[in-house]
């Protein structure tokens, strides 16, 4: 174990057999040395995890047999983290060699902000490029419209500590907008910021309407709640209905394209974006190195 993490990684894992190997890959390939993983099982039913964690004692394994679910096992991740910082990881996501480093430079040179996150490109089946994830750059730009949510991508945070121990996830959970929550919850006491730099591998799979349509209906009553709660009563109208009349389009939209998924979502990529991305899915897709 390494005796004193500048970083704790935190990455919650279910049943991720066929994409765990690359998103594990890419945290040991990363430039900044001192970190730790803490990879939390929560109830895998496929032994996933098993032959991937043996050859670094870096990697924390917490395994307790139950399905508690994400929220749950990101706050035991917070609970568990010994790092200065701490970076959300996914288990089907891969991050850039140098995402750890380039962030804790950005937080050591920027000590007002709280939360960082980075640009990250979209990608398919066999690490085919889809897009660019949509990017804000500074606090205001993210939370321009906090009622219509935050362009912040989850998988490539990190911040200090004692934010996330300040922010905790709620619980009960808020089922597939966890992170829209808490950014609710905590924007207008924080400051975050994006660096202008492609860091991740954001993994879109085909989602099924009816997940869409849950998380449009919690993140509505995380917005009723949260915002009633702060008397912002304008906010409480728009940010309830704001993701309901997202739904009623999903619905229209559903007959004219698979998934049910925004055309036109993602932005455009350059050449080079593309070329530094495909040497980055060579290199994970190779197999784990230390």
């Amino acid at each position: 174990m390494t005796p004193s993490p500048l970083v704790s990684v935190v990455l919650p894992v279910y049943n991720a057999r066929q994409t765990l190997p690359q998103a594990l890959a890419s945290i040991q390939l990363q430039t900044l040395r001192e970190w730790e993983l803490i990879l939390i099982d929560d109830g895998s039913t496929n032994n996933c995890m098993a032959g991937f964690v043996a050859s670094d004692d870096r990697i924390r394994v917490v395994q307790d047999g139950r399905n508690r679910g994400l929220a749950a096992r990101l706050n035991q991740g917070i609970d568990l983290a010994r790092g200065k910082y701490l970076a959300r990881m996914d288990q089907d996501d891969v991050a850039y060699p140098t995402r750890l480093e380039r962030q804790v430079e950005f937080l050591e040179r920027n000590p007002s902000i709280d939360l960082a996150g980075t640009k990250a490109i979209v990608f398919g089946d066999e690490g085919r490029p889809i897009g660019l994830f949509p990017f804000r750059a500074t606090h205001a730009e993210i939370c321009s419209r906090p009622w219509n949510g935050f362009y912040f991508p989850h998988p490539t945070w990190m911040g200090r500590i004692e934010w996330f121990r300040r922010h905790r996830y709620t619980m009960p959970e808020v089922v597939r907008a966890e992170d829209q929550d808490l950014l609710l919850r905590a924007y207008d006491s924080s400051r975050f910021a994006c660096i202008d730099e492609i860091l991740l591998g954001y993994r879109k799979a085909p989602q099924p309407l009816r997940n869409l349509w849950r998380a449009r209906i919690n993140l509505a009553r995380a917005q009723l709640r949260v915002n009633a709660s702060k008397g912002r009563w304008t906010y409480c109208v728009l940010g309830s209905l704001t993701p309901l009349l997202k739904s009623a389009a999903d619905v229209l939209r559903s007959p004219f394209q698979a998934g049910g998924e925004p055309a036109g979502r993602w932005g455009r990529l350059s050449e080079p974006e593309i070329d530094a991305w495909r040497r980055v899915w060579k290199s994970v897709s190779s197999g784990f190195n230390d």
